[in-house]
């Protein structure tokens, strides 16, 4: 019965996004949904991008094994990134008026740094997606493991997602996107009333948290701790403030104030809700702790299907399916747009720069049926978990885009040359560390740090490489 009403919600989703694409009519319609979302849409749209597997599967097992510390990066370091957006970049950038995070680089620094920028950006998409397409498959193997396995799953979970970005695009994402919304908050509310029932009570389960040692959430005062305590926290909380799919959101945004408020609303919605799939994960610690305790060492991602499947009742189950699959598919088709955006708009056109905005169009969407495959193909040959892949995808951005994004938009001496030695810096940087001192200092804090003096050093130093002035490729929305 549950395989059933999962079906039936994926179609019901498929059909939503099928139908949003009878708005687009034009490239910007499907690359920012003509930028005229109303605020609940892009609250929606911002929370259930953001709540994706490693939401649900990730961050659960995470916590369960290494309490409150071991997820600095995701949920709170994630949920800081959307806030941050809000109040300090979203309307410098709104007002900016561009299709992509690209088209920024390239105004402010040229096109150089545009496509340097853009391959970073797109690369970094390449683990997150992964990660969603992993989870589907996971989802559909453990849902009836003698008709799917891993693989097939992966692939058929791929192809649905595909199909309804491939239409719709932003117009898509973001309807089916609220939609899965409402899915997630009353599928998680009904599971936690369930594991409280099953656990005997909140104070049994938040006794089990403490018991364990689980809300601990400050590291241990030494400098090496607190120095990577801090690089987590900056890794999801600066790396992926330059991302496609948050620059998206905002100006898919009716307004500026709009753009302000969705991504701030957004991520306290999903700090608050990230912290269910935790509670929920404790309490089957509490109700079965010997197939816990098992899984802990075999695959941590299982640990909250199992518990619903093997001891909630089919309605809990209808629900939890219901809300890991809008999850995983809202995170998907959203990651997978961004990329195939920014390849087409800021790869594509410097090859083909008289493309009408038909043709323009036609790209985008062979692009994210292209990009849909590379990932499919990654996901397969890979072992990491979905936590890793995810924390993992935004250390591109931290090292090689975030620098050039803040300091361009803050201090108007920023220029071509310090952007482009704050890229090389941050990357050698945290390639170095990461390849000879990893055990002694975060490789990612030492990317950040030297992108910082990349672009202070370059900027102030004599000119030897200027941006060359170019038009932009797209005209303004």
């Amino acid at each position: 019965m549950v395989f059933w009403f999962v079906l039936l919600y994926l179609l019901v989703s498929i059909c939503i996004g099928v139908v949003a694409a009878r708005r687009v009519s034009n490239s910007a319609d499907y690359a920012v949904a003509g930028r005229s979302l109303p605020l609940f849409i892009v609250v929606a749209t911002t929370f259930a991008t953001w709540f994706g597997s490693e939401a649900v599967l990730g961050v659960s097992a995470v916590f369960v094994r290494e309490g409150l510390g071991g997820v600095i990066e995701d949920p709170f370091g994630a949920s800081m990134c959307l806030v941050l957006v809000g109040v300090f970049f979203a309307a410098r950038l709104y007002r900016h008026n561009l299709l992509t995070l690209g088209d920024y680089y390239r105004e402010r620094y040229g096109p150089i740094v545009e496509v340097i920028m853009s391959l970073a950006i797109i690369i970094s998409y390449l683990g997150w997606v992964a990660a969603q397409v992993k989870a589907l498959g996971l989802v559909f193997h453990m849902l009836d493991p003698g008709v799917f396995s891993q693989t097939s799953g992966m692939i058929i979970g791929t192809l649905i997602v595909m199909t309804y970005t491939l239409f719709g695009g932003m117009w898509s994402v973001a309807l089916t996107d609220f939609f899965q919304m409402i899915v997630i908050v009353a599928g998680l509310f009904t599971i936690a009333y369930f594991a409280t029932d099953l656990a005997g009570g909140v104070g049994v389960v938040v006794h089990e948290a403490t018991s364990r040692d689980l809300l601990n959430f400050l590291p241990p005062a030494t400098t090496h701790d607190i120095l990577f305590f801090f690089a987590a926290l900056v890794t999801m909380m600066l790396g992926s403030i330059p991302q496609q799919d948050v620059y998206q959101r905002v100006m898919s945004s009716k307004d500026v104030t709009t753009a302000r408020r969705g991504p701030v609303i957004g991520g306290l919605l999903y700090l608050m809700f990230a912290c269910i799939p935790m509670y929920i994960g404790v309490a089957a610690f509490s109700v079965m702790p010997d197939t816990v305790g098992s899984l802990l060492q075999e695959d941590p991602q299982k640990i909250l299907p199992t518990f619903i499947l093997e001891r909630m009742p089919t309605l809990a189950q209808v629900f939890f399916f219901g809300a890991l699959l809008s999850a995983i598919m809202s995170t998907a088709s959203a990651t997978l747009l961004a990329p195939s955006t920014t390849f087409a708009e800021n790869i594509l056109r410097h090859f083909l720069p008289g493309m009408s905005d038909k043709h323009f169009l036609r790209a985008m969407r062979v692009s994210v049926v292209l990009f849909g495959l590379c990932v499919l193909t990654f996901a397969l040959s890979t072992s990491d978990s979905i936590y890793e892949m995810v924390a993992g995808a935004y250390t591109v951005t931290l090292v090689g885009a975030f620098v050039p994004l803040l300091m361009g938009l803050y201090w108007r001496r920023a220029t071509t040359q310090g952007a482009l030695l704050s890229s090389v810096m941050g990357v050698a940087a945290w390639v170095l560390v990461r390849a000879f001192a990893a055990e002694d200092f975060p490789p990612q804090l030492a990317g950040l740090l030297a992108g910082f003096v990349g672009i202070w050093a370059g900027s102030l130093l004599p000119q030897v490489v200027r941006a060359r002035e170019r038009p932009a490729l797209h005209p303004v929305l």
